[in-house]
Parts: C-alpha cells; sequence; structure tokens
C-alpha cells in the first residue's frame, strides 16, 4: 500500500497541474522552524475567543457569521504537530484503502480529536470520494501506521509546510496537498471563504474533499457552465465564474461534478 501511495504521489507531483489554490513560482517564503512533536494524546481545548476582524483579505465580504469567529487564528503558530487520539472504521469498500491520521498545530483553540471525527466524517459522507468504488479511508490513531496525515496549520506554518512540499508559495491564505498529506490553513478551516455561502462545516467538507481530490490523482478544473454546481477540483475561492458553491465530489444522484481542465 505504502509503495502504491508513492508511485501516486511521484505521477501527481510530476504533473504540474498545482496542488494548492496559490499559483506557483512565486519567492520562496522564510522558514519558520517546522518540526513534528512526537504523537501525544488529544487536548481538550481552551476557551474559545473572538479573532480579529483581519481574516479575509484581498476581496471584499459580508461580515462573517458568528460561527466563523469563535476560533482564533493567530498569524503563527508553534510550528509543532498533536496528533488525534481518535480512530473509526474504514468508510468505502475500495481496494484502494487510505489510512490517516489528522494533527493540530499546539497552541490552538482545536481539539485534535473533534477535528479528527469531523473529517472522517466528511470523508465517509455519501457524496464524498467514497462514492468511487476504488476509493476506501480509515481514520487511525496516533502511533498508527497510516499512509497520510491532514495538518491544520496556522497561516505561517501552513505556508512553509506547502514550499517544502511542493515549492508554492500559499501567501498565509490558501491549503495545498504535499507527498504524504494535506496542510489546511487553520484560517480557511475557521473563517472559510468570501466566495462560499452556508455553514462553515460544508466549507471544510471543500477543503478536505478538494485536497484529498489532489492527493488521489485529480487536477484542477473550472466551471462547467452557469448555474451548475462548482466541481470540487475547481479553486473556488478564486471565483465561482458562474457556478454555485459545492462541497461535494458527487451530486445526489450519484453523478461526478466536474468541469474543463485547466
Amino acid at each position: 500500500m505504502a509503495a502504491a501511495v508513492g508511485v501516486l504521489l511521484l505521477g501527481v507531483h510530476f504533473l504540474g497541474d498545482g496542488r494548492s489554490d496559490a499559483s506557483s513560482g512565486a519567492p520562496k517564503p522564510q522558514g519558520t522552524g517546522v518540526t513534528s512533536a512526537p504523537a501525544t494524546s488529544a487536548h481538550s481545548s481552551p476557551a474559545a475567543s473572538p479573532s480579529s476582524s483581519a481574516g479575509r483579505t484581498g476581496k471584499a465580504s459580508p461580515g462573517p457569521s458568528p460561527s466563523r469567529t469563535t476560533i482564533e487564528v493567530p498569524l503563527r503558530g508553534s510550528g509543532t504537530f498533536v496528533t488525534a487520539q481518535a480512530s473509526g472504521e474504514t468508510v468505502g469498500k475500495g481496494s484502494r484503502r487510505l489510512r490517516y491520521v489528522v494533527e493540530v498545530e499546539t497552541g490552538l483553540d482545536i481539539s485534535p480529536s473533534a477535528a479528527a471525527k469531523e473529517i472522517a466524517g466528511i470523508l465517509g459522507a455519501p457524496q464524498g470520494w467514497t462514492h468511487d468504488p476504488r476509493n476506501a479511508f480509515q481514520l487511525v490513531s496516533a502511533g498508527a501506521p497510516h499512509d497520510l496525515t491532514v495538518k491544520i496549520a496556522t497561516p505561517k506554518t501552513a505556508d512553509s509546510l506547502c514550499w517544502a512540499g511542493i515549492h508554492q508559495d500559499t501567501g498565509g491564505e490558501y491549503n495545498c496537498e504535499v507527498p504524504g498529506g494535506v496542510v489546511v490553513n487553520l484560517k480557511r478551516w475557521v473563517k472559510g471563504s468570501p466566495t462560499f455561502t452556508g455553514p462553515i462545516h460544508d466549507y471544510r467538507a471543500l477543503i478536505i474533499n478538494h485536497e484529498m481530490g489532489h492527493f488521489l490523482g485529480h487536477g484542477h478544473v473550472t466551471c462547467p457552465g452557469a448555474g451548475r454546481p462548482a466541481p470540487v477540483m475547481m479553486q473556488q475561492i478564486k471565483g465561482l465564474h458562474g457556478c454555485v458553491p459545492n462541497a461535494w465530489p458527487y451530486d445526489k444522484n450519484g453523478q461526478f461534478l466536474t468541469g474543463p481542465a485547466v
């Protein structure tokens, strides 16, 4: 399994189709000294505190809903991570089973185990990637063998990880898929996107489905037509181009939602 995933990762890496929502070829950001901490038990999150208004930049947008401002989003974190002590059953029936762990940068107002369970719910949803009969996923706990890691990190730490993994400058704004896993920018996880309406959980589903789609070998696409659902492999944060926001790879009828390749 590890060898197969390695081959898949190399194939995606050399396709050069972009595995983050940032543009490639940007100057290298300054290093932040990101390190991996030993796996430890998930801790309860401290009392939530309001975040500053400096969250979404670059585009005007309506004021965020209360659900998007209950977790503080520091620009820079510790650079070390705690691995969730959480596990679950295999979801999906495919032979391509991916075991994953969830890590959260230490010191954030997020429970690693709660984040892991939310991600597991996204990956196990009927309209998610398990609708493809080739795919299966299993959340595993700290210390267990795994095929990829989903990291939730502050903007500067995410930038460092994305640059180290794929040499793309994510500018403190974007998520990415890197060899060995997925990097989720805390800012996006908490505040969503100006282009996406609806509950924050739905936007988190878009993050996970988009980056996991890259991990599975899918490249970027664009809007297939005005009024149609935006494919999850579309860079929706950069504009919907006539499509309507959508967080899932498949519609309710089981149709794969895609568009012209970019």
